[in-house]
């Protein structure tokens, strides 16, 4: 399982909000350049780059920033935030992203999510964050009728092979992932997952890499790691260690 570490931009900085609230910001770096180079210097083969200014106005605010952190490591980056057409996910991918993140554009206007990923194939990825089980868009400000999981399955129909589920309330808490709602999705989809909210401990990553054989084929790690709960060494060290029990098996 692929550990990502993620690094949220919100005015040039490096933040992380606690249950996707804007008024629940801590600042972890002014320079999320050094951070990305930092972590691809501490072992991460993928970085997750979010525009959160961006997810809050409806369109990218920190490009410049995402361009020069694309520039300075030499592993791929998947980018979301605000991402509402595909002027913009053709700018990021020439750019040198990796893969691009849709959001509430699955929800508001799902045909655009089609048109992607019949031009991009697998650098097209759709994040789907829940509150309660519903969808919330608009930077988590506004929760849509529809539930995650009918979400993930027309995502899947419309030519969508991955998705990144969040569960808005426990993203920043360091309260553990929401493991049954993973585990339903991947599940019931048979769509590939990468996992996202609440990871604190090695007990939460072992937890996950349980569910590794459905489908979750990645974690993504914020808090924890600005926090010091976990490292990135020790996560890393952990998936490893997994593969091999697995692989001697």
């Amino acid at each position: 399982m692929m550990i990502i570490p993620a690094i949220d931009l919100r005015e040039g900085k490096c933040v992380r909000l606690t249950e996707g609230r804007p008024d629940r910001e801590t600042v972890y770096s002014n320079d999320p350049v050094a951070m990305a180079c930092l972590w691809e210097t501490e072992g991460a083969r993928l970085l997750h780059v979010v525009d959160l200014d961006g997810a809050f106005a409806g369109k990218p605010k920190n490009l410049d920033i995402i361009k020069k952190i694309i520039a300075a490591v030499r592993i791929p980056v998947q980018v979301g935030g605000g991402i509402r057409d595909l002027g913009i996910v053709r700018e990021l991918l020439e750019s040198g992203a990796k893969r691009v993140i849709l959001g509430t554009v699955a929800i508001i206007n799902p045909d655009l999510v089609a048109e992607a990923c019949a031009k991009y194939g697998e650098a097209i990825i759709v994040g789907i964050d829940a509150k309660g089980g519903k969808v919330a868009i608009e930077g988590w400000g506004v929760t849509a009728e529809k539930g995650a999981l009918e979400l993930a399955k027309e995502m899947k129909n419309l030519g969508v092979r991955r998705v990144i589920f969040t569960d808005v309330g426990r993203d920043g808490t360091l309260k553990g992932p929401n493991l049954p709602a993973i585990q339903e999705i991947a599940r019931a989809t048979g769509i590939k997952v990468i996992a996202s909210g609440g990871v604190s401990t090695a007990d939460d990553l072992l937890s996950l890499l349980s569910l590794e054989p459905l489908g979750v084929e990645a974690v993504i790690i914020g808090k924890a790691l600005y926090a010091g709960t976990i490292t990135l060494k020790e996560a890393l060290e952990i998936s490893r260690r997994e593969e091999k029990r697995v692989i001697s098996c």
